[in-house]
């Protein structure tokens, strides 16, 4: 079996008419996916990069590998994007809402949400939220006994007994973006995918997003994890069990999305922290694409250390900056470095100060859940870095 990893045939999609890499080069970059693969971490893998005006996808290995059955994996198979959905959806409509005025990210969530207008988080802010630094717990149970509705759910986190006080400590929380997603449909009067569609998806031509993929979308996904219940591999179903029992579409998780996809979302980022300032992000497509409604004030702190007085803990406003202990950029790439990881085997990582992004996204928990890919997302994003910095300067496409 391990002999017999397919290497799916790599879609190129250039920007530029110059092929900086050899193949050579590219396949020393996608070496780190075909030995995960070979030594059974993963059973595949899609990957996307942009550089300096660039693009190269490579998918890998299996999306599904069952006794029963094998999918080879492709750069359009949807991956469950788990936490990705913070940083992806939630994150960026928080923000539209910040921009338009209508939340203020030092002002007490309990103005917003009357859940909190009682309870030991009445005093907590949307920046402390979004930072991971409100005391809310890592976790919560809301689908062991009886469904419960989302404002069900935000009642409860209301009243959770805080794990430290706010602002003295980082706890990761998904109970936090659980309350973030259900604030911005309060508040906008969308639904998420609604405000993903008009905010995100289809200014970025983000074409393969998605919450709840219908039947004919889990054909296309990659499988996650065999779940007892249904005695089958979930496939187009969310992997992440609050999520499910909420119906699908929460804060902290649910987006399905493809490599490409996610690409060109971390390209907008890339384009909007990048200094100085470049030209229109319509450059960085195949197709003209409008910006999002961010200032670049705005997204710059998003970026920025939001959590200067806690030592190892390095976040901004939903990303992890290079530093953090959650922090998986790996060796090479800058100080100015961010990005995210999902629990389902996906990641964004995106560097300003090379021009780089990088979408990996693997179906980790497939062959169990306790595999980890911490060091092969670092081995890729190192191999990554390591083949483009030995090319001659290049003059920027922006």
């Amino acid at each position: 079996m391990t002999e017999s990893v397919p290497s799916v045939p790599t879609k190129y999609h250039t920007c530029s008419a110059i092929e900086p890499l050899s193949s050579d080069q590219l396949e020393c970059i996608w070496n780190p996916l075909h030995l995960a693969c070979r030594q059974r971490i993963i059973p595949g893998a899609s990957a996307a990069i942009y550089w300096r005006g660039h693009c190269w996808y490579k998918a890998v290995g299996w999306a599904v590998d069952t006794d029963h059955m094998q999918i080879a994996a492709d750069t359009h198979t949807v991956y469950d994007c788990a936490s990705l959905t913070k940083v992806a959806v939630t994150l960026p409509l928080i923000l539209t809402l910040v921009e338009h005025g209508m939340l203020e990210l030092d002002r007490p969530i309990s103005a917003y949400l009357a859940e909190f207008q009682t309870g030991p988080y009445q005093q907590i802010t949307l920046r402390q939220l979004l930072s991971h630094t409100s005391g809310m717990p890592a976790i919560a149970d809301f689908h062991s006994s009886a469904a419960l509705t989302l404002p069900e759910a935000i009642q409860a986190i209301s009243q959770m007994p805080p794990a430290y006080e706010a602002g003295q400590a980082r706890m990761y929380s998904d109970p936090g973006f659980i309350v973030l997603g259900e604030l911005f449909t309060r508040i906008s009067g969308l639904q998420l995918i609604a405000g993903a569609e008009q905010y995100i998806w289809k200014p970025l031509h983000m074409e393969q997003s998605m919450f709840v993929p219908g039947p004919s979308h889990a054909a296309i996904s990659a499988a996650t994890e065999y779940d007892n219940q249904t005695e089958s591999y979930l496939q187009g179903i969310v992997h992440d069990e609050n999520a499910r029992a909420l119906g699908g579409m929460c804060g902290h998780a649910g987006l399905f999305a493809t490599a490409s996809d996610l690409l060109r979302y971390a390209q907008y980022w890339l384009e909007a922290v990048h200094t100085p300032r470049m030209q229109s992000p319509a450059n960085l497509f195949t197709a003209p694409i409008p910006p999002l409604s961010l200032s670049e004030q705005l997204l710059h702190e998003a970026v920025t250390r939001q959590t200067p007085l806690l030592p190892g803990t390095r976040r901004g406003l939903g990303w992890v900056l290079q530093g953090d202990e959650a922090d998986v950029s790996g060796p090479i790439l800058s100080p100015a470095a961010f990005g995210h990881t999902g629990f389902t085997g996906t990641s964004i990582q995106i560097d300003p100060s090379q021009q780089l992004a990088i979408v990996l996204l693997t179906n980790r928990v497939h062959y169990g859940r306790t595999q980890s890919i911490q060091q092969l997302r670092r081995d890729f994003h190192t191999a990554v870095a390591s083949a483009l910095n030995r090319l001659p300067a290049q003059p920027s496409s922006y």
